[in-house]
Parts: C-alpha cells; sequence; structure tokens
C-alpha cells in the first residue's frame, strides 16, 4: 500500500464512517479498485483506522464522557452482544472482507431498508441519551452484531437499533456515535495485537497517517450528518446506496466477466 491509497481510504473512512452506508463496504470497495483488497496490510488498515474516526467523537462529545460511570457502564453492556460475536467470529468476517458480492448486495438491501426507516419509526418520542434504559442499550449492541456483515454500516445498524427501541433519530444517531468508541477501541485493538510481529516500520506509518486523516475528517463528517439527518432523514442514503450497489454490480461483473 502506498500513502497516496492510504489518503484515499483514510478520507473514504473519516466521511462514511458515521454515514449510514457502510465504511467498511465503502473502503473494500475502493482498496479491491485499486488492486490492493487481498493484501494483509489493507485488512489491518481497514480495521486500525477506524480508530482514528471514532476518536472524533471524543473530542466532539467530550462532556459526555466526563459524566458519571454510568455512561460508561451502559456503553460496556450495549457493547457486550459484539465482543462475545467478534471473538467468536473473526475469522469468517476477515473472509467476507475479501467478498466484494457481499459488499454489494448488503449496500442493496440496506438501502432499501433506508428508504423506509423514518415511516416505520416516525412516532419515536424525544429521548436523551441518558434516560436510554439498560435493557435498551443490550438490545442496540444486538443490532450492531449484524454489521459484523462488511457492506450493513454499523452506522446504520445500531441507528435504527436506536429507533427500534424507541429512540428519537438524533438520540439513535449520537448513541450509535458512543457506541462506536468501545466497539473500534476493542477492534482496533485486537487486530494490532494480532498483527504485531509482522508490522514494518512503513506499515506503522501508514496505519498513523490513515488514523490521523480519519479522524480530522471526521470531526466535519459527524457535524454534518446529525444536521442533514435532522432536516431529511435517512431516505436520501438509502437511494445512495441503491445506485451504487447497482453500479458497482455491473462494474464488478463486466470486469469478471
Amino acid at each position: 500500500m502506498t500513502y497516496a491509497e492510504a489518503l484515499i481510504l483514510a478520507i473514504i473512512e473519516g466521511i462514511t464512517e458515521f454515514l449510514p452506508i457502510s465504511s467498511t463496504g465503502h473502503m473494500v470497495i475502493a482498496s479491491t479498485f485499486m488492486g490492493i483488497g487481498d493484501n494483509a496490510l489493507t485488512r489491518n488498515f481497514v480495521i486500525v483506522i477506524q480508530l482514528g474516526a471514532i476518536l472524533s467523537v471524543v473530542v466532539l462529545y467530550w462532556r459526555k464522557f466526563l459524566t458519571s460511570f454510568r455512561f460508561y457502564a451502559k456503553l460496556a453492556f450495549a457493547f457486550l452482544p459484539a465482543a462475545i460475536a467478534g471473538f467468536f467470529l473473526e475469522n469468517y468476517i476477515d473472509r467476507l472482507l475479501a467478498n466484494v458480492w457481499v459488499v454489494i448486495i448488503t449496500i442493496l438491501l440496506g438501502g432499501i431498508v433506508l428508504i423506509f426507516v423514518d415511516q416505520w419509526f416516525k412516532h419515536a418520542e424525544e429521548t436523551e441519551e441518558q434516560d436510554i434504559s439498560w435493557f435498551q442499550a443490550f438490545k442496540i449492541g444486538c443490532f450492531q452484531c449484524i454489521a459484523m456483515v462488511p457492506g450493513v454500516s454499523r452506522a446504520a445498524a445500531t441507528i435504527i437499533g436506536g429507533m427500534a427501541v424507541g429512540l428519537n433519530r438524533r438520540t439513535a444517531a449520537e448513541f450509535s456515535f458512543f457506541l462506536a468508541v468501545p466497539t473500534m477501541l476493542g477492534a482496533s485493538t485486537k487486530k494490532m495485537m494480532d498483527s504485531y510481529k509482522t508490522i514494518q516500520h512503513h506499515d506503522i506509518a501508514i496505519l498513523l497517517l490513515g488514523s490521523f486523516v480519519a479522524f480530522v475528517v471526521a470531526l466535519f463528517a459527524i457535524k454534518a450528518f446529525i444536521g442533514f439527518l435532522k432536516q431529511y432523514g435517512f431516505k436520501w442514503f438509502g437511494y445512495y446506496r441503491i445506485v451504487l450497489g447497482v453500479i458497482l454490480a455491473v462494474i464488478v461483473f463486466f470486469m469478471r466477466a
């Protein structure tokens, strides 16, 4: 992986991590078209730089992270399903990351779901993060497990999960941001521990560059997303996913025909 390729993937990560369009899916697609999709460094890079992006949440919502032990305990409770599922399904997930057709199919299906989400949950009440119950947090965490399939979108799964348990769009989106912190911290740390013996000095520089760029880009993407979500809802993200999925399916079909 070159520095230019790392820069492109990091920008994609920063823009898409908190949008319901699948950051991993976009990076898998981009790396496949750049010819580096099967590279071991690329697979590590896709996971590790997500940590840089989620650090933007800590910066933007730092007051939330200085509130109480209950806030962290609730996040840990919501994180538990993904931690258990990730432990047992890690190898299977890694194989899915190399399959661009899995990403295309889940992008299309996710797009269809997003078109109707606002109608399904239009009567959600105004709820603040501190009012989320332990059981609601756990159910949102179960929804997050679906996002282990590349292309589903962790943000989409957790936001829809939040709305399904009664949260409004803004609170569901913000809780999704908060839940990303332990989730991606755990995934990135484990990935680095598993591969630290094989990482070269060049690889470290690539990972640091990608994490920093993803962090900076995500700072702006989060603010823009919340504003867009309040005004327009999810349907435009659904249309985007469907159009993208169709275009990618045609391109990949003819490339491999």
